[in-house]
C-alpha cells in the first residue's frame, strides 16, 4: 500500500504529476481518495420515452456513422443508433476516434444529455461503456463514482486505475479493527468498505461503507489526540511554577479595572496547573472583550517571576505588535523584559532578542511564528501561551513548547468553538472558559443595509465622530490576494477622504504596510489623531481602542458569522453604544438568513453554532484560516454522535490496555503515525 503511485498500471510521468498535485503519491493514497459525489446509471431509459433536457442512460446498438466539420477544430461525431422503443442518435465533440473504438454493431450503454434532432432523440455523449459479454464496465450501470480530480485526469482515467488499484492491493489491506469490534458496532470489513466507497453495487453498501470509514478516521484521530495528551501529562520533568504570587498580585493591583469573576476563577484553574509538577495543556476560550489577554499576562508574569520565561506567539504581526505595546506596559512596571520578535523584526533588533532568549535576559517575548524558526533559543522557556490557536494546528501547537524542557502551554481563541469542533481539534486540552464580559458593556447595535442604503452608514459615522467618537470601515474581503486587497482599501480611503468624509481624517491600514507603519497608523487612531479607520481584517483580532464606536463592514456576505462577530467585537470595548453595520449586494435567501443571525445574537457561541450549520467546519474559522483538521469523510455537525462515540472508544481502548494487544496492532500504528505527524 506504501508503494508508489507511479508503479501502477496507466500511470506514466505526466499523469503521476498530476496525482501529486492531489497529494496522491502512494498507492493507499489513491484508495483512500474517495469519490465526492455518485450518479445513478442503474435505470436504463429507452428511445422513445426520453424528455429533452433530462440526463439518462440507454443501451443500444451502433447502426453507422456520421462525421462533420462544424467550424475550425471543432468536428461532430454522429451515431446512428437503435435500441429499446426505437431509434435515435449519439453525439461526440473533437473525439474522431470514436468512429474506430465503437464500429457499427457494437453493444453500447451512454450516458448523456437529450436534445431532439429531425423528431428523434439525441444524446450528447458524457460516458460510454462498451458491452463485451456479461461484463458492464465501469462507467454506466451502476452508481457511478466521481473524484475530486485535477486537469489532465478524466473521471474514466480515474475509475480505471482506482479499480485495478483495489483488485491488486485489496487482498493484502491490513484489517484495522478487529472482529469481536466490528461485530458490537455492526461494521462491515475493511476491504469491503473500500470497494464499495468506490464502486457500490446499492445505496446500502455505500451506507455500510461510509459508516465504517467515517468511524474508523474519527477514532484514529481521538486515538492520536489521547495519546498527545497522555504523553504530555505522563512525561517527565513539568515544571511546578512557584506558589508566590506576590509578583503577580502586585501586576493585578495595578491594572485600572477589576477582574471579573469569570476571569478570577480561570486565573485560578490556570495557577492550579501551573503549580503541577506536570505540563499545563489548556485551552483558554472568551468572547470577544472578555478579557484573555490580561489573564495571559497575569500567567505570564507568574512564569517569570519564578525565573522562568513566557512566550506568546499571534498568527499575524498586527496582533503581535497589540500584544506586545499591551504587555511592555502591563509589565515593564514590574521590571520584567518584554521583546517582540516576527518576521519583519530587522536583523539588529532581532539578533539582540534571539541572543536575550538565549541568555535568559528577556523575560517574556511576543512574536509570530518567527517563533518557533530554529535559530530562536530560549535558556528556561516555562510558559508557551498561542493566541488564535485555530490559525496554526496541532502540529505547529507543538513547536513553541519544543523549544523549552517541557514548559506549560495555554492555548487561547476568541472565536468561541461549539463543542463539536471543540471535541475534534482540541481534544487533547482542557478547557476554561471566560463566560462573563466587563460591567457596563452594551451589545452592540447591528444592521443590514444595502449598497444602496450605504450613505445612511456614512451619516451615522459622521455622527459618531462628531460627538468626539471614532469609526472602522473595512473592506470587502479579496481572495485573489493580499497586495490586490491592500490596493482596493488604499482605493478606498482615498475616496472617502476625498468625496465623503472631508472634514474628518482618514486612516488606512492593510497587511501589506510595514510592521512599523502599522504601528504608527494604530498608534494615531488610538491618540484620536486619525478619525475613521479604513482596513482590511488585519484588525479582526487583538486592535483595542475603546473610543470607537461603529464599524462598517462592506462584502459582508463575503465573511463568515464568526469573522463578522469578531470585527463587530473591535466597537464592543466601551460604556458608549457601538454600532455595526452590514453592507451587502445581497441580502436575500441565504445571505440573509445567515446575517440576521448576527442581527439578533450577542452571543459568540450561539453564533458559532448557527455558523457551523450553515456553512461547514471547512469555513467556519474564515477562509484564511487553515487550523481545522481535514478529514476524508466525516462532516460536522452530521457526524457529531459518531464522533463523540470515537472519543468514549478511544479512551477506552487506551485505558484498559486493549490497545496493546496483537489484534489492535494496526490501529495503534496509525494512530501513531498521525500523532508523529503532527511532532515533525
Amino acid at each position: 500500500m506504501d508503494r508508489p503511485v507511479a508503479d501502477l498500471k496507466y500511470v506514466g510521468p505526466q499523469r503521476r504529476a498530476r496525482l501529486d498535485r492531489l497529494g496522491i503519491r502512494t498507492v493507499k493514497d489513491l484508495i483512500y481518495h474517495f469519490p465526492r459525489r455518485y450518479e445513478d446509471r442503474r435505470r436504463l431509459s429507452t428511445l422513445d420515452g426520453l424528455v429533452p433536457g433530462s440526463r439518462v442512460t440507454v443501451l443500444v446498438t451502433i447502426v453507422g456513422w456520421e462525421e462533420k466539420s462544424v467550424r475550425p477544430r471543432l468536428t461532430l461525431m454522429r451515431a446512428e443508433v437503435e435500441g429499446e422503443g426505437g431509434r435515435g442518435y449519439a453525439v461526440w465533440y473533437n473525439q474522431a476516434y470514436i468512429k474506430r473504438r465503437l464500429p457499427p454493431g457494437s453493444r453500447v450503454l451512454l450516458t448523456g444529455k437529450v436534445s431532439v434532432r429531425s423528431l428523434l432523440p439525441e444524446i450528447q455523449v458524457d460516458d460510454y461503456e462498451l458491452l463485451e459479454g456479461e461484463y458492464t464496465g465501469l462507467n454506466t450501470g451502476y452508481l457511478v463514482p466521481f473524484y475530486p480530480s485535477s486537469a489532465g485526469l478524466t473521471q474514466r482515467w480515474h475509475r480505471l486505475v482506482t479499480y485495478q488499484a483495489l483488485a491488486e492491493y485489496l487482498p493484502h489491506i491490513k484489517e484495522t479493527l478487529p472482529l469481536e469490534w466490528r461485530q458490537q458496532y455492526r461494521l462491515v470489513p475493511l476491504a469491503k468498505a473500500l470497494r464499495d466507497i468506490h464502486f457500490p453495487s446499492e445505496e446500502k453498501a455505500l451506507h455500510q461503507a461510509r459508516r465504517r470509514l467515517i468511524y474508523e478516521e474519527l477514532l484514529i484521530w481521538e486515538l492520536a489526540l489521547a495519546m498527545h495528551r497522555r504523553r504530555t501529562a505522563g512525561s517527565e520533568g513539568g515544571i511546578a511554577h512557584s506558589r508566590d504570587n506576590t509578583l503577580v498580585n502586585k501586576f493585578l493591583k495595578g491594572l485600572p479595572f477589576s477582574l471579573t469573576r469569570a476571569q478570577e476563577r480561570v486565573l485560578e484553574e490556570i495557577f492550579t496547573d501551573m503549580e503541577a509538577p506536570r505540563p499545563m495543556a489548556r485551552l483558554l476560550q472568551g468572547d470577544v472583550g472578555s478579557g484573555k489577554t490580561v489573564v495571559a499576562a497575569a500567567a505570564l508574569v507568574k512564569a517569570a517571576s519564578g525565573g522562568w520565561q513566557g512566550a506568546l506567539m499571534a498568527p499575524t504581526e498586527v496582533l503581535a505588535e497589540q500584544h506586545f505595546l499591551n504587555f511592555r506596559r502591563l509589565l515593564g512596571s514590574l521590571g520584567l523584559s518584554v521583546a517582540l520578535l516576527t518576521g519583519s523584526t530587522n536583523r539588529r533588533e532581532k539578533d539582540r532578542v534571539i541572543a536575550g532568549l538565549e541568555t535568559g535576559q528577556i523575560s517574556v517575548v511576543v512574536g509570530t511564528h518567527a517563533l518557533i524558526q530554529e535559530s530562536v533559543k530560549f535558556k528556561s522557556l516555562g510558559l508557551a501561551v498561542i493566541d488564535e490557536q485555530h490559525r496554526f494546528g496541532v502540529r505547529q501547537r507543538a513547536q513553541l513548547p519544543a523549544k523549552g524542557r517541557t514548559p506549560d502551554l495555554l492555548v487561547m481563541t476568541a472565536t468561541p468553538i461549539p463543542r463539536t469542533l471543540a471535541l475534534v481539534a482540541y481534544g487533547d486540552l482542557d478547557v476554561s472558559l471566560i463566560d462573563e464580559l466587563p460591567p457596563g458593556r452594551k451589545p452592540v447595535a447591528t444592521y443590514v443595509l444595502t449598497g444602496s442604503q450605504r450613505r445612511q452608514a456614512y451619516r451615522l459615522v459622521a455622527k459618531e465622530v462628531q460627538a468626539g467618537r471614532q469609526a472602522y470601515i473595512i473592506c470587502p474581503l479579496i481572495d485573489e490576494s493580499e497586495t490586490q486587497e491592500a490596493a482596493a482599501a488604499a482605493a478606498r480611503a482615498r475616496e472617502l477622504q476625498e468625496r465623503v468624509f472631508p472634514a474628518f481624517k482618514v486612516g488606512l491600514i492593510h497587511g501589506r504596510l510595514r510592521p512599523a507603519e502599522k504601528e504608527e497608523v494604530m498608534e494615531r487612531f488610538r491618540q484620536g489623531d486619525i478619525q475613521i479607520l479604513v482596513g482590511t481584517t488585519v484588525i479582526e483580532v487583538g486592535v483595542d481602542v475603546p473610543n470607537a464606536t461603529v464599524i462598517v463592514i462592506e462584502g459582508a456576505e463575503r465573511y463568515g458569522l464568526a469573522q463578522l462577530h469578531q470585527l463587530r467585537g473591535r466597537v464592543a470595548r466601551s460604556s458608549h453604544q457601538a454600532y455595526c453595520l452590514l453592507i451587502t449586494e445581497n441580502n436575500l435567501g441565504g445571505t440573509g438568513r445567515r446575517l440576521k443571525v448576527l442581527v439578533d445574537n450577542s452571543d459568540g457561541f450561539a453564533i458559532a453554532e448557527a455558523d457551523l450549520r450553515l456553512r461547514g467546519p471547512g469555513e467556519f474559522f474564515g477562509t484564511r484560516q487553515h487550523g481545522w483538521p481535514e478529514f476524508r469523510l466525516a462532516e460536522f455537525p452530521r457526524d457529531l454522535a459518531v464522533l463523540e462515540q470515537a472519543r468514549k472508544d478511544a479512551h477506552f481502548l487506551i485505558l484498559s490496555g486493549y490497545l496493546d494487544r496483537p489484534e489492535y496492532a494496526e490501529l495503534k500504528a496509525l494512530a501513531e503515525e498521525k500523532l508523529a505527524a503532527w511532532e515533525v
